[in-house]
C-alpha cells in the first residue's frame, strides 16, 4: 500500500472530524442512562497530534467492538473524547471533567509523561481508574494506574546491543528535551556501556525545534558508528529531512525506539527514512492471524488507505480490551473490583502477541520486535517474546506497598 503525505493528512483530518472540536467533546450515539461512561484525553490538535489522532481512532474502534459484542455486563460503553490540544492545563481540566461530570469508569489519557503526571494525581484524587497506554521511561508506581506500554528495559535493552552488533560501538544520541528524552538517553548510555561501547555525545532539543543543521555538522565531525534518535513530534521530522539532504542517509545508520510512533516512516520519503531500525511492541506487518484479522477490521472501519496503525494506537486498543476483560472478570465496573481482577493474572492474545499485567507494577509483560524501515513498511528483523518490565520492578511493588503513589527515578 502506497501512502503519500496528502493521503496521510486527509485521513487524519477525516478521522478526527467526526470525533471532536477544540471545545466540544464528542459523545457516542450509545448514550444511555444505563451506559458505562468512559473517557479519552488525547492531543487531536497541537504539536503532538500526529500521535493522538491514531490513538483516538483505536480507542473508538475498541469501544465499537465491545458494544457490538453486547457491551460489558449487558450495558453499552459511552465514550467521551476530549481534545487536549497538547496543553497541560486542558489535560488537568478535562481529567477533572471526566471524573466528576462524566463519572467515567476508566480514563485513557496522555501522550507525554508530562501529561500523564498532570492527569494521574487528578484521577487518583477522585478515585477514577486510569490507563496510560504509551511507551515511556518507567517508574510509575500507583495502584490506580495501569501502564501497558513498553519501558526501556523492554525495548532499549534489546535495540542497543542489536545496533552495536550491526554497526559498531560508538554512538551519538539525539533526544527530545523532556522527561522521556532525557531519561531514555541515560538508559541508552547504560546499555552502550554494558556492551563496552562509547557514547560520544548527547544533545537535547525542545519539541518545537526544526533546524538541526548545527547538530548534523557536529555528528559529521564526530563520525559515530550510528546515531540514536529519541526525537519526537512533527517538528522533529525536520531532522530526518535535513539528515538526508546532508547526504548522510545510508552513511551513518539510525536506531530509535520513538521513530514511526507518529507515522514518520510514511510521511517522510523512502529516501529519508529507509534503513532506520526501531524496537516496539507492535508493527502493522506482524504475520500472526490475530493481527491480520485486526488490520482487516481497522481498515474496514477507517478505510483501506488509512496511513498506518502505530504502536501507540495499538497500545490504546490493547489497553481498552485489558480494562474490559478486568470488568468481565470482576463482574463489576467498580474501581477496586476491576483493579483486583486485573491483578489476578489476566492474559490476552493480542495483535502484538500475548500480553499480561504484572500485578506488582501494573505494567505489561509483552513481546517486542526490531524492524527496519523499508519503503513505508516496517520489515521484521528480530522478535523477543514476553519481556517483563524489570526496570520498574526495581522500584515498585504494589503487592507489598499497595498505597504507593508516585513516579520513581530508577537508578540507572
Amino acid at each position: 500500500m502506497t501512502i503519500n503525505r496528502r493521503t496521510f493528512l486527509r485521513n487524519s483530518a477525516l478521522s478526527v472530524a467526526a470525533l471532536s472540536s477544540a471545545q466540544i467533546p464528542f459523545r457516542s450515539a450509545l448514550a444511555d442512562t444505563q451506559a458505562i461512561n468512559i473517557a479519552a484525553l488525547y492531543d487531536l490538535s497541537g504539536g503532538l497530534d500526529i500521535y493522538g489522532k491514531p490513538v483516538v481512532d483505536a480507542i473508538t474502534l475498541a469501544t465499537e467492538e465491545i458494544n457490538a459484542s453486547g457491551g460489558l455486563l449487558g450495558r453499552p460503553l459511552d465514550l467521551t473524547t476530549y481534545d487536549t490540544q497538547s496543553n497541560m492545563q486542558l489535560y488537568a481540566q478535562y481529567a477533572q471533567q471526566a471524573a466528576l461530570r462524566d463519572r467515567a469508569s476508566v480514563v485513557h489519557a496522555g501522550i507525554t509523561s508530562a501529561s500523564r503526571e498532570v492527569v494521574r494525581p487528578v484521577l487518583s484524587r477522585y478515585q477514577t481508574l486510569y490507563f496510560y497506554n504509551n511507551q515511556y521511561e518507567g517508574g510509575v508506581c500507583d495502584r490506580n494506574v495501569f501502564c501497558p506500554g513498553v519501558t526501556p528495559s523492554q525495548t532499549v535493552e534489546k535495540l542497543v546491543p542489536h545496533a552495536m552488533q550491526q554497526w559498531g560501538k560508538r554512538v551519538y544520541i539525539l533526544a527530545a528535551d523532556y522527561n522521556y528524552g532525557r531519561i531514555v538517553s541515560d538508559w541508552v548510555r547504560k546499555y552502550v556501556t554494558a556492551q563496552d561501547g562509547e557514547t560520544l555525545e548527547v544533545e537535547f532539543f525542545p519539541l518545537d525545534t526544526t533546524n538541526f543543521g548545527a547538530a548534523i555538522a557536529r555528528i559529521q565531525t564526530a563520525q559515530p558508528d550510528f546515531v540514536w534518535s529519541a526525537l519526537v513530534g512533527g517538528a522533529h521530522m525536520s531532522f530526518y529531512r535535513q539528515w538526508h539532504a546532508a547526504g548522510l542517509s545510508g552513511e551513518i545508520p539510525i536506531a530509535s525506539t520513538t521513530f514511526a510512533g507518529g507515522n514518520e516512516h510514511i510521511v517522510l520519503s523512502p529516501e529519508e527514512a529507509n534503513g532506520i531500525r526501531i524496537c516496539q511492541n507492535y508493527v502493522q506487518e506482524l504475520p500472526n492471524p490475530i493481527n491480520k484479522a485486526f488490520v482487516e477490521r481497522f481498515h474496514a472501519r477507517f478505510g483501506e488507505d488509512y496511513p498506518y496503525i502505530t504502536e501507540l494506537a495499538m497500545g490504546a486498543w490493547q489497553g481498552m480490551h485489558l480494562w474490559a476483560e478486568g470488568v468481565r472478570r470482576a463482574n463489576s465496573t467498580e474501581r477496586l473490583d476491576v483493579i483486583e481482577a486485573l491483578e489476578s493474572g489476566i492474559e490476552l492474545d493480542m495483535p502484538s502477541g500475548p500480553i499480561s499485567i504484572d500485578p506488582a507494577t501494573h505494567h505489561a509483560i509483552l513481546d517486542v520486535h526490531i524492524a527496519e524501515v523499508r519503503d513505508g513498511r516496517l520489515e521484521l528483523v528480530e522478535s523477543f517474546p514476553q519481556q517483563a518490565p524489570v526496570d520498574t520492578a526495581e522500584v515498585c511493588d504494589l503487592i507489598t506497598n499497595p498505597n504507593d503513589n508516585q513516579q520513581y527515578t530508577i537508578d540507572i
